[in-house]
């Protein structure tokens, strides 16, 4: 038999995306509309927009992911979907698609949550199995640890407190007048400045708990460029000489990083494992991937990150659906979008096959 063609669909936040794979897997096409510059002006996502965005551009990106995979939508095997988490709006567009497509091709359904494939798109990008391992996502809206114990059966070690990383740089872009997204303007600026110039706080970086906490650092970026002059709070800071923008923003930078790269290499010790994956957003900055390289390399431990089109919101990243098509995990046809965290090994005891 040929081998069965997956449709994915990923509606989460601001990435409209449609991917195919096959259930080796391999990915045929992956195809991502970016609403960057719809949601500039804001200076964020803004959720009903970004939801009407994806009502818009979901059947053109669908179509061009089947054209250029060379295949035909009744060639489609199998529908995947991140139900969870994410913006509700979004979700659902995402959602209610793949579920109209299932019926229609008569195929089975498949929910994927969209953190935990980030691991995942890790393991596609290595192209072998990478389990048992450490997982950090790191992305806008989450900061997670996981003990992956298989590619579906993943343990939560611990998380953000409060803002995430990826939260943390748009933030800190703003305050810098840095524009949106921030994550790159932030590494952008950041290598023109000197990471030691501020000593911003590392919270939690010393403890054995496996914790994040970013507001702090935020909030101590904002009195360095304001001051305790509260009218300030809110108003870019464009009249910042150019060297001390660039140097609190090195400083904020390597701070994070040195957060991160910590509890990954508490992680990594206090379960004995030797392999950590990394996904999201945040993992496309060249700095903290190579913080990671280093730690890693003194650990003796392997590192997996996906290239940088796999590190942001895709679609082909939800290729973990093959691993509950092996399983014969289907999803159920009332399956609903999550906006809070549900884990996978949640979403595969749902329903069993048709």
């Amino acid at each position: 038999m040929p081998p069965v063609n997956f449709l994915a669909l990923e509606t989460s936040c601001d990435e409209t995306a449609a991917a195919i794979f096959t259930e080796e897997p391999t990915v045929l096409a992956s195809v991502v509309a970016s609403q960057i510059d719809i949601h500039r002006r804001f200076g964020g996502v803004v959720p009903e927009v970004a939801a009407r965005a994806h009502q818009q551009r979901l059947l053109p990106v669908i179509d061009e992911a089947l054209k250029r995979a060379g295949i035909e939508l009744k060639d489609v095997g199998c529908l995947a979907v991140h139900n969870t988490p994410g913006l509700v709006g979004a979700l659902l567009v995402g959602v209610s698609a793949a579920k109209m497509l299932a019926v229609a091709l008569d195929v089975p359904l498949i929910a994927v949550n969209h953190i935990e494939s980030h691991i995942y798109a890790a393991r596609l990008a290595a192209g072998r199995d990478i389990f048992p391992c450490i997982g950090l996502v790191v992305s806008g809206g989450h900061t997670v640890l996981f003990h992956c114990k298989d590619a579906l059966d993943f343990e939560l070690l611990g998380g953000t407190l409060d803002d995430a990383a990826g939260e943390a740089f748009d933030k800190v872009a703003s305050i810098l007048g840095l524009g949106f997204p921030g994550g790159p303007a932030v590494e952008r600026e950041a290598a023109q400045g000197n990471p030691k110039a501020f000593a911003f706080p590392r919270s939690f970086i010393h403890e054995e708990r496996l914790a994040f906490s970013f507001s702090g650092l935020k909030t101590a970026v904002l009195y360095a460029v304001h001051g305790q002059d509260l009218t300030k709070v809110g108003k870019p800071a464009n009249d910042l000489p150019p060297q001390r923008r660039a140097d609190l923003a090195a400083s904020f930078q390597q701070a994070a990083i040195d957060v991160l790269s910590a509890k990954c290499r508490q992680a990594l010790r206090r379960t004995g494992l030797k392999r950590l994956a990394v996904g999201g957003g945040v993992a496309a900055n060249r700095a903290l991937r190579g913080a990671l390289e280093r730690m890693t390399a003194d650990e003796s431990a392997e590192l997996f990150i996906p290239p940088l089109e796999l590190c942001t919101d895709n679609a082909a990243m939800a290729a973990q659906a093959v691993e509950r098509w092996r399983r014969q995990d289907f999803s159920p046809l009332d399956l609903d979008a999550v906006p809070a965290y549900q884990s996978g090994k949640a979403l595969g005891k749902r329903s069993r096959p048709r």
